[in-house]
């Protein structure tokens, strides 16, 4: 999954919370055993999922950094491969834009 992708989601999750806060908020004057028992439940799940998307984020910038820095090092260990593989993948993604 690329960085991108995973950013995508990230927002589209925060905005789904979002959504439900303010669904939340707008069940506020409704006092009703039942309307207050929903969101009890929604506001305790919509707690569950900040939890776990804010832990789920964090691992994923941890991981991302990690990867960055591997290649990094390997490239410092091993430049005239990188730039060989760099070069050909180039010539690749030309070749290809160039057929279009």
């Amino acid at each position: 999954m690329s960085e991108a992708t995973v950013d995508k989601l990230m927002e589209d999750l925060k905005t789904v919370a979002a959504s439900a806060e303010a669904l939340l908020a707008a069940t506020a004057s409704d006092v009703s055993e039942r309307v207050r028992d929903a969101r009890k439940r929604a506001s305790e799940s919509l707690d569950k999922a900040r939890a776990r998307l804010q832990g789920l984020e964090e691992e994923l910038k941890d991981r991302a950094s990690a990867a960055a820095r591997e290649v990094d090092r390997y490239v410092h260990e091993n430049p005239w491969p990188a730039i060989a593989a760099a070069a050909g993948i180039g010539t690749l993604l030309g070749l290809l834009l160039a057929r279009r």
